[in-house]
């Protein structure tokens, strides 16, 4: 079974109901199982702080959501992050693609990639990097912990998860 299809596949046994997601090559799989899949909602976002906000309406109308999503947007989501989803104690797995480290072959991501973990621990968002796709196996796990706490969850998908560039 691929990694995208173990993915859309916990989402579900966990009874994630809406999904929004913002394009990225990385995720195309995974975003077009959302798209196929009838037991999830999948509404795609413009931009990330956009689809956050799409969550928490989702969370408010008695949905559980989540957001598939790139790094290289982490800086446009603070303010979201810090008075929407943590204020209001919405828990929100964020499966992002880790973009920028090595191998990457466009300059611009790798500038984030250098940001990314310190931003989302300077807003004490639990973060869990999956490098290997044997790692897509802890995702119930955090799924759970995510609704159970009621906080938002980074899970970051660098490039050895998915295969390479």
């Amino acid at each position: 079974m691929s990694v995208n299809q173990k993915i859309v596949d916990s989402l579900v046994k966990n009874k994630v109901e809406f999904v929004t997601t913002v394009p990225c090559k990385q995720l195309a799989g995974v975003i077009d199982l959302v798209e196929k899949s009838d037991d999830i909602l999948h509404v795609p976002s413009n931009k990330e702080d956009e689809g956050m906000g799409l969550c928490a309406g989702a969370y408010m109308g008695g949905k559980r959501p989540a957001i598939i999503m790139q790094n290289t947007a982490i800086g446009v989501t603070i303010n979201t992050l810090a008075t929407l989803i943590q204020y209001y104690t919405i828990p929100l797995p964020m499966i992002i693609s880790y973009r920028g480290e090595l191998g990457e072959r466009v300059a611009c991501q790798v500038e984030m990639a250098v940001h990314t973990k310190a931003l989302l621990n300077q807003l004490n968002i639990q973060t869990y990097h999956f490098h290997t796709p044997d790692d897509v196996d802890e995702l119930d796990t955090i799924l759970n912990h995510t609704y159970m706490s009621r906080k938002p969850t980074a899970i970051l998908t660098d490039s050895n998860f998915w295969g390479g560039y």
